[in-house]
Parts: structure tokens; C-alpha cells; sequence
């Protein structure tokens, strides 16, 4: 990971802190009202909601360590997979009860509570992970940014999905994002210092 995508980690966890403390203020009233007016009712961004349905999800976080498994038996990447998006889909659960924000008004809608999103924040979790995952030990560079570009894009296109179906307010699905990437930098820099840790033991050993 390069090196200022761990300031932004910060950024995003005071952005979700600001959320979370203004969440009756009237700008953020506002701004819910008004990403709301564009989106709801979008059929085609609708449809992304179901990749970020729980048991999507699920299914490719479990196939995900099977072939970490099979591969090399990558424990550490297992765990890695384990932490962003199963640890952190209980995250999620546990502050949208601490918060209890009731979700959008209309007919027939889901009784779970609203901050974060859980779609945008297990969402960017998974897809994040994925593309590192993915590019880890790419050495093309096209690859590389194609693939995060394809991960940030059906990011955005799931969160917005949830506000176009009037499940969530468009501010839920910020905080889902800024959580979300929170949690995902604070595994990496896990994840990263093992791996170092791990090389470096290993040196050590062939000099001996």
C-alpha cells in the first residue's frame, strides 16, 4: 500500500466521527434529502445492492480463503480475509446498535438499524481485499490500477444502491465507506507488518 493511503485512514475515521455527532444537524438532514432526491428510484444502481447482500458476501469471502488455502496455504492472507470482512461486518453490527439510527420511512422497510451501512461498509471490506489480495505480487501496473478501479467502482455503485432502494440516507452510507476503510488500513498495516516480520525471520534462518 502506498504510503498516503494510511493518512487517509485518519481522515476517513474523523469523517465518520463528524457523521456520528451531527447526525440530527440540519446540514446533514439536508444533504440525506438531497443525494436522496437524486438517486431513489434508480433501478439500474438499485441492482448493485445484491452484491452486497450478506450472503454474497459470504460466499466470496469463504471461496476466497479456500483458495488462499489451496494455493500456498496462506495463513496469514486467511486471517488477513478473516479480519476485514468477517471482524469487520461485527464492527459494523455493533455500532449500528450503538448508534440506533431508525432507517428511511417507507412501506415494508428493513427493521435493522440504519449507521453505518452495512452493504457500503462490508462492501468496500471485501472489495478492498479482494484487489489487494489480488495485486499483491502483480508486477504489471496496468493490472494493478484496473483492478482497483474496478473495486472502487462497484464500491461506490454498491452504497449508492442502498439510497436509490430508500434503504439507507446517503450520510449511512458515508460513514459505511469511512469505517469500512478505516478497518481495512488498520488490518493492512497488520497484515504488512507480519509479512515483514515473517522475511525477515526468514533471511535470518539462511544466513544461520
Amino acid at each position: 500500500m502506498r504510503k498516503f493511503f494510511y493518512p487517509l485512514a485518519i481522515v476517513t475515521a474523523i469523517v465518520y466521527v463528524v457523521l456520528f455527532l451531527n447526525l440530527k444537524s440540519n446540514w446533514v438532514l439536508n444533504l440525506d434529502q438531497h443525494i436522496s432526491d437524486l438517486l431513489k428510484g434508480n433501478q439500474f444502481i438499485e441492482f448493485f445492492h445484491y452484491f452486497g447482500e450478506p450472503a454474497f458476501v459470504g460466499v466470496v469471502a469463504s471461496i476466497l480463503v479456500l483458495v488462499l488455502w489451496i494455493k500456498d496455504h496462506n495463513y496469514r492472507g486467511m486471517f488477513f480475509a478473516l479480519v476485514t470482512i468477517a471482524a469487520g461486518n461485527v464492527l459494523n453490527q455493533l455500532l449500528k446498535v450503538w448508534v440506533q439510527r431508525p432507517r428511511p420511512d417507507i412501506p415494508d422497510q428493513i427493521k435493522s438499524f440504519s449507521f453505518p451501512s452495512g452493504h457500503s461498509m462490508t462492501g468496500i471490506l471485501y472489495l478492498f481485499t479482494l484487489a489487494y489480495i489480488a495485486t499483491e505480487y502483480q508486477q504489471s501496473k496496468k493490472v494493478k490500477v484496473f483492478t482497483w478501479i474496478g473495486a472502487i467502482t462497484m464500491t461506490i455503485l454498491i452504497g449508492m444502491s442502498r439510497v436509490a432502494g430508500s434503504r439507507h440516507f446517503a450520510t449511512d452510507v458515508l460513514a459505511g465507506w469511512s469505517m469500512g476503510y478505516t478497518w481495512f488500513i488498520i488490518a493492512v498495516i497488520w497484515y504488512e507488518r507480519r509479512k515483514r516480520l515473517y522475511k525477515k525471520l526468514a533471511q535470518e534462518k539462511a544466513v544461520e
